[in-house]
């Protein structure tokens, strides 16, 4: 059961590595829904503020928010992952090692 539960982590853990790799490289599809709707908010406001020929500097420090926030997020997640990896890993040690302390000499 611990090696299926280690794979399945495993294959969670690259998963979520890729989605944040895509993060940093400013794709949009790990994003969440409210993020990218935050996202297309900031990017209306800034084509609303060429339009109108101001800066548009404050809709892009919104959408590398957004961003940091998406990356920070998935690194949360990552962190978790490998927690829960190496806990299963642990309790599988120790529950060999107690296997092999209470047999028979």
């Amino acid at each position: 059961m611990s090696k299926a539960e280690i794979r399945r982590l495993d294959k969670e853990i690259r998963r979520t590595q890729n989605k944040l790799e895509a993060v940093r490289k400013g794709e949009w599809w790990p994003l969440t829904s409210r993020e990218r709707l935050a996202m297309s908010r900031a990017m209306a406001r800034g084509a609303r503020s060429v339009h109108q020929g101001r800066s548009t500097s404050g809709a892009e420090n919104r959408m590398d928010s957004i961003g940091s926030a998406a990356e920070t997020r998935l690194n949360a997640e990552l962190t978790a992952l490998h927690g829960e990896k190496q806990r299963i890993l642990t309790e599988d040690a120790r529950a060999k090692a107690a296997k092999k302390s209470s047999g028979w000499w």
